[in-house]
């Protein structure tokens, strides 16, 4: 399995996240019944009749535990974009990793700052492709939010999967349900949604002329390994795009960072962060106390 090149990650990310919005502005006025058009069961079920009978598309939809997974076999979904997209690179990222061993969660980064030049993102979704996938995310929303109320039948985590079962391209985002619910209310704002929602894309020739997912290693999203998995999506995008000037202290962005995605969950699961810059060999230890004193919990 080889990662794609970064260009063509970024592409696939603000791809799906246009996609994502336009989806959520057809929707989002819409009324909802009191009375539960799906349940917990017939979920997946649900997903794949309504794209198949409003849209065309044949989908695979399962339920692991609390995670959904949704999977669109599509053809050609990338082109070559006419007018690239610019934006300078100022850190080269060499290591950005979390893990929780131990009850400590373990963050090592490597990020240097390097002479300002400017990249292009030069791929993009193809416009056919872009509405098969955005037809597939009306779906999605539109059975998750006409589903039974009680906390307990509704999914904790979404992974879409996109795969260009011609050419063996693969992309997934995996979403936190109540983040989905929070942006489609307004709670908080899309571009914090997009930093919440974990996007990754790499080459699977598994998924060549795949129409199953067969190919996919189908479980349950912890949220040990979505908390870990975002501290560490967090500081690359903050660095890649990037989100601060090349004069920031690295050490203080990586730690609000980590400190911002910890309270937004209040994830607590673990007793102390330690902080480790693999290229100034410098290592800040935190207690859990320290993260959380004076958080508020965000509210829903």
């Amino acid at each position: 399995m080889m990662k794609l090149r970064l260009s063509l990650r970024n592409s696939v990310r603000a791809g799906l996240n246009r996609l994502v919005l336009i989806g959520f502005l057809l929707l989002c006025g819409c009324s909802s019944s009191t009375e539960p058009t799906f349940y917990r069961e017939n979920i997946a079920q649900g997903i794949q009749d309504v794209c198949k009978k409003e849209y065309n598309l044949g989908i695979k939809a399962k339920l692991f535990g609390k995670t959904l997974w949704v999977y669109v076999p599509l053809e050609n979904i990338f082109t070559k974009k006419e007018k690239p997209e610019k934006f300078p690179q100022r850190f080269e990222i060499k290591e950005a990793s979390c893990d929780l061993k131990d009850e400590t969660l373990m963050l090592g980064y490597s990020i240097v700052p390097v002479p300002e030049k400017e990249l292009a993102q030069d791929y993009g979704y193809d416009k056919k492709a872009l509405e098969k996938i955005n037809n597939v995310w009306k779906a999605l929303r539109r059975v998750l939010f006409s589903m039974e109320r009680e906390h307990e039948s509704e999914p904790e985590f979404c992974v879409i999967v996109i795969a260009d079962i011609k050419n063996g391209l693969v992309t997934s985002e995996t979403f936190y349900y109540p983040d989905l619910k929070k942006v489609s209310y307004g709670f908080i704002s899309w571009d914090e949604y997009q930093h919440r929602t974990l996007t990754e894309s790499y080459l699977m020739p598994e998924a060549i002329d795949n129409l199953e997912g067969s190919f996919l290693n189908y479980k349950e999203i912890t949220l040990r390994e979505f908390i870990t998995g975002q501290i560490a999506q967090r500081i690359k995008l903050k660095f890649q795009r990037p989100e601060v000037e090349k004069s920031a202290d690295i050490d203080k962005e990586v730690r609000k960072v980590a400190e911002h995605t910890l309270r937004t969950y209040n994830f607590r699961d673990f007793s102390a962060l330690e902080m480790y810059n693999l290229m100034s060999n410098n290592k800040v230890m935190l207690r859990r106390a320290q993260i959380f004193r004076g958080a508020k919990k965000e509210r829903f």
